[in-house]
């Protein structure tokens, strides 16, 4: 095994794409988006087209923390199945997320080629497949579910997955909506096209305090200078969790591989996005440049310190689970990396205001499939700063 990495495979493969400077002066401006992550990237992007003045502000390098880990895996499915779902918030409630879901990624395939935004974006199917017979009996209800509100899903029974991908399952549901792509480079590329059209950002800049007033919110920097913003709205992830006196969201170490270029495996594979039923569950994608990526093997703690120390093992049992279920594949890994992610009870984000923080709006999109929330948010943090209304913000709220 060669561990050639301590950084995520899209960092190394990437390199510097943009340089930013620091924030090295007091700053006014209209709405300031906290996070330089594909989240603060959209919500960004959103707000400079609506008319908005906007500064974007991180403390790392602009896409560092959960979008230089994620796999990008875009999927309209919950974390939470769909048929649990609708036993929390009600089926039409949960039925309408999923739905969501689906737009979300329809709506990323339209801002890429309208952006031109070269980042490796492919439409995908995606496979969902039980792990063991028992796992079937669960999955089969959760198809039925899907299928009764017409998400594009279709039942492969075990033999059609082995016949087509040549996996070893108890059966799956396969959906037509899906995509994948590079969130790092995308996150760098939609950055820069709006900084053509008067977007700021600014990264290592550290905020060491932050008031909120009636009239906006006043940020004291950690070298000093200060900045000023009607808005602020947090795009900053599982980094935001400490701030609420409720419980938001479970944070766990997760962990990736991604194998050498011109692996072999069944050419149907490349083009379908794959997930399982065991908890913590496997995923699995091909990349733009042929290599074969694998994830999951959470884990409860939650420190760089233990990320490095069990990512050899980590990488071990995830090759190991591999081969039960594509036997025969010769996987040769050649990077390896680990990142810190966020689940909530519900598998749902946080989108809206909370009322510890005037003038604060917040977008979490916590979960495996973070990117398809940030791009709801982009459509509800506009409707939030309008007084509108809309359904999902009433089932994305704090306090739920």
């Amino acid at each position: 095994m060669r561990l050639r990495t301590f950084e995520s495979f899209w960092l190394v493969k990437n390199g510097l794409l943009h340089s930013y400077p620091s924030l090295q002066e007091d700053l006014q401006s209209e709405i300031i988006v906290i996070g330089g992550g594909i989240t603060g990237a959209l919500i960004s992007h959103a707000l400079l087209k609506e008319g908005y003045e906007v500064t974007l502000l991180d403390k790392r390098d602009i896409g560092q923390g959960s979008t230089a880990a994620t796999t990008s895996m875009l999927q309209y499915e919950i974390d939470v199945p769909l048929y649990q779902l609708a036993d929390l918030i009600g089926e039409a409630a949960a039925v309408r997320c999923y739905k969501a879901g689906i737009r979300a990624i329809d709506e990323l395939s339209r801002l890429v080629a309208l952006e031109k935004l070269d980042c490796g974006f492919k439409e995908k199917q995606s496979l969902y497949f039980a792990h063991d017979d028992k796992a079937a009996e669960w999955l089969r209800r959760e198809y039925e579910i899907r299928d009764r509100h017409q998400l594009g899903v279709e039942w492969l029974p075990a033999a059609g997955v082995a016949a087509q991908y040549q996996l070893q399952t108890s059966g799956g549901i396969r959906s037509a909506k899906a995509a994948s792509m590079d969130a790092y480079k995308f996150t760098h590329e939609l950055l820069q096209r709006n900084r053509q059209k008067g977007l700021q950002v600014y990264d290592q800049t550290e905020i060491a305090a932050i008031d909120y007033h009636k009239d906006g919110v006043a940020l004291q920097l950690a070298n000093g200078h200060k900045a000023h913003c009607k808005k602020i709205v947090f795009c900053s992830g599982y980094e935001t969790v400490s701030f609420f006196p409720e419980k938001t969201a479970r944070l766990f170490s997760t962990f990736a591989c991604v194998s050498e270029t011109g692996i072999r495996i069944p050419q149907e594979l490349r083009e379908v996005l794959i997930w399982n039923t065991e908890k913590p569950y496997i995923y699995m994608r091909t990349t733009d440049d042929g290599r074969l990526l694998i994830g999951g093997a959470d884990s409860p703690f939650n420190s760089g310190s233990f990320r490095e120390r069990v990512k050899e093992k980590k990488t071990a049992a995830l090759l190991k689970k591999l081969g039960n279920f594509l036997p025969g594949v010769r996987f040769i890994d050649d990077f390896s990396w680990a990142g810190c992610f966020g689940a909530t009870r519900d598998g749902l984000p946080f989108i809206g205001k909370h009322d510890k923080y005037p003038n604060a709006l917040f977008v979490l999109g916590f979960g495996g499939n973070g990117i398809t929330f940030s791009i709801q948010g982009m459509e509800l943090i506009l409707k939030l700063l309008r007084g509108e209304q809309d359904p999902l913000l009433e089932l994305y709220r704090f306090g739920r």
